[in-house]
């Protein structure tokens, strides 16, 4: 009985968290001689409580000792193409804003994250992805749209 309802939880969580991301390529941008190259990364992932619909970000990674260690800032630049990939299907209600992505781009305090919208007027969703720091964010964003058809 304690099983299944940890199980039951676990599965709760696991629709409420953003979602994780395969990387799906990478190239380098600059060559280091010590420490990791600069890199544009290529990532993939599902949204959480939109079945049918894959995301794809692209964001630099900094290079460099600093960037092997975890230490280095990344920069804010950002992109995203969202698809249908199948039947679109809501798991559960979605919330504007809600954050569908997340990934760390410093050792502290700066993310880039993907939030969702839903545009009930025409049908259709919208994904942003920015970057935010606790002090001093960043403008930088991208946005793509989804319109919610029949498969």
């Amino acid at each position: 009985m304690l099983r299944c309802a940890a199980a039951i939880g676990l599965a709760a969580l696991a629709f409420a968290a953003p979602a994780a991301a395969e990387e799906v390529g990478e190239v380098t941008t600059a060559w280091k001689m010590l420490g990791a190259n600069h890199k544009i990364v290529v990532e993939a992932f599902d949204d959480p409580k939109v079945e049918g619909v894959s995301c794809f970000v692209s964001r630099a990674k900094t290079g460099g000792v600093s960037g092997s260690l975890g230490l280095a800032e990344d920069t804010s630049d950002a992109s995203i193409a969202c698809r249908q990939v199948g039947p679109i299907r809501f798991l559960d209600k979605l919330k504007d804003g809600e954050e569908v992505f997340g990934r760390k781009a410093s050792i502290m305090f700066k993310t880039i994250q993907v939030v969702r919208f839903h545009d009930t007027k025409r049908d259709t969703l919208i994904y942003l992805t920015y970057s935010d720091k606790l002090i001093d964010g960043s403008p930088k964003n991208a946005i793509s749209a989804v319109v919610i058809r029949e498969w």
